[in-house]
């Protein structure tokens, strides 16, 4: 397990070099990101102020609410087709870079409008799975939460690679959840194990960039001034933001480089041949 740390980490600094050759893939999460606000005021607004305001948050009620459910189903539609959307955008970026091209954020977005078909379809699925999964929770208090818990954990480790798969062949869901499995059997738990390394990493980030907040209280209590507060707050909120859109984009990229490989057997430009013949080695 140690080994497959190392070796994640070793492609998470890989990762990070074609960030930094590239640094307009960091726009991809911002755009997902204002288009999710977007969705979600979409849907929220015309709620306030009716009657199924009140009811929503009465579970019971919800639950046997159909048109709740259709709601729910659109939400969770336009949400994955905004995530998906822009992460195919994003791995068309990488997959030109380890080519040895110069991509830029509107050949992603071309590459991501060129595959609305396919992002549209998977987007339909995984909305459908999303209900299904809220719909068990909703069962019972207990035993539906962790039978969706346990059910959505294996439903997202089974289409890990599934972006990629859309971003590069075309395919439809059902072919790109085969090919996600496929390709997830090859590396044997190491995309698994590089997303935990960069957890690890991005936990001890995260409270690298609470120091400012701390340190602005310290001075509040002692100076009985609330802008150091207020300054040192707002100092880590940038940080924790920057921080978790690098960590986004890292994530992207290293799948597309162990789907590179093994789709074309080639390490992608900028990546070690001995961590990626390592991911796909199995004990």
């Amino acid at each position: 397990m140690a080994g497959r740390i190392t070796n994640g980490l070793n492609l998470a600094r890989a990762s990070w070099e074609v960030i930094k050759l590239d640094k307009e893939m960091l726009l991809f999460p911002v755009l997902s990101g204002l288009a999710c606000l977007v969705v979600l005021a979409s849907f929220a607004v015309p709620l306030i102020g009716s009657d199924y305001l009140q009811t929503i948050t009465e579970e019971e009620q919800a639950a046997q609410n159909p048109l709740l459910w259709v709601l729910l189903f659109c939400f969770y539609f336009a949400n994955y087709f905004v995530i998906v959307f822009f992460n195919v955008g994003l791995v068309s970026c990488a997959m030109i870079r380890f080519d040895g091209g110069n991509p830029t954020v509107m050949d992603g977005l071309r590459a991501a409008f060129a595959r609305l078909p396919q992002i549209m379809s998977w987007a339909l699925l995984s909305a459908t799975v999303g209900v299904i999964l809220k719909a068990i929770e909703s069962r019972s208090s207990k035993a539906g939460k962790i039978a969706s818990g346990l059910l959505g954990m294996a439903w997202g480790i089974s289409t890990y690679f599934v972006v990629p798969v859309l971003a590069v062949e075309r395919v439809g869901p059902f072919e790109a959840i085969k090919r996600s499995l496929s390709i997830l059997r090859k590396t044997w738990g190491e995309a698994l194990v590089s997303n935990i390394s960069i957890s690890l990493i991005v936990f001890l980030a995260i409270l690298v960039c609470c120091v400012p907040a701390v340190l602005g209280g310290l001075a509040t209590a002692s100076y009985n001034t609330p802008a150091y507060l207020i300054g040192g707050a707002a100092v880590t909120i940038v940080l924790i933001i920057l921080v978790s859109l690098i960590s986004s984009v890292l994530n992207v990229v290293i799948v597309a480089a162990l789907y590179h490989y093994a789709s074309t057997g080639n390490s992608p430009r900028g990546f070690d041949d001995g961590a990626l013949q390592q991911a796909f080695y199995r004990d």
